[in-house]
C-alpha cells in the first residue's frame, strides 16, 4: 500500500510537471508566435486550464515532500513536550482533512453538475468544462488522501513524513535556504 501511496503522488507530481510544460510551451509560442502572425485559439483558455491542473495536482507531492507551507512555525517549537506536540499535529492534521476533504467534495459536485449540465467554456474553444476541472478535483482528491495518510501515520506513532530533520551544520542551513527547504 505504501509504494501505491508513493507512487500516486510522484505520478501527480509529474503530471503537474506535464502540465506547467504545457503551459510554457503555449506562452512561448504565443508570444513567438506574434512575430510571424501565429496564433493559437484559445492558447489563452489552455494555459489557464493547464496551469489550474498543474497547481492542484502538485499539491500533495508538494505536502508529502514536506514543501507546503504548514503549522511547523508552532509545532516545532513544542519539542520538550512531545505530547502536546503530538496531539497539535494530529489536530492540524484533522483539520486538514476536514477541509481539504469539503472543498475536494465540493470540487466534485461542481464539476459533477458541469457534466449533467453540458457546461461549455465561453471562450473560442466550446470545451465541456468538466474536463478541464478533472484535474481540480483530482489534485484535491489526491491532497485529501496524502492528509488522510500522515493522519494514520502520525496515530500510529510514526513520524510525518513531511517532517524534515533539523539541519546539523550552518552549511546545511545555507544549502537548505538557497533550495528553498529551509
Amino acid at each position: 500500500m505504501r509504494r501505491l501511496l508513493d507512487g500516486l503522488y510522484l505520478w501527480a507530481g509529474y503530471l503537474a510537471g506535464f502540465f506547467l510544460i504545457v503551459v510554457f510551451l503555449i506562452m512561448l509560442i504565443m508570444s513567438a508566435g506574434r512575430s510571424f502572425g501565429l496564433n493559437i485559439p484559445a492558447g489563452d483558455d489552455i494555459a489557464a486550464w493547464s496551469m489550474a491542473a498543474c497547481s492542484f495536482l502538485g499539491l500533495a507531492h508538494t505536502f508529502k515532500a514536506g514543501d507546503m507551507i504548514r503549522v511547523g512555525l508552532v509545532i516545532d517549537h513544542l519539542t520538550r513536550f512531545p505530547r502536546l506536540r503530538w496531539a497539535i499535529e494530529v489536530l492540524s492534521l484533522n483539520l486538514g482533512v476536514i477541509f481539504i476533504g469539503y472543498f475536494t467534495f465540493n470540487a466534485g459536485k461542481l464539476a459533477y453538475d458541469s457534466f449533467r449540465f453540458n457546461d461549455l467554456a465561453q471562450g473560442v474553444l466550446p470545451v465541456p468544462l468538466w474536463i478541464p476541472q478533472l484535474g481540480f478535483v483530482g489534485g484535491l482528491a489526491i491532497l485529501t488522501i496524502a492528509f488522510l495518510d500522515e493522519l494514520i501515520i502520525v496515530l500510529r506513532g510514526g513520524r510525518a513524513t513531511y517532517e524534515k530533520d533539523p539541519p546539523k551544520t550552518a552549511e546545511e542551513v545555507i544549502e537548505r535556504a538557497i533550495a528553498g527547504g529551509v
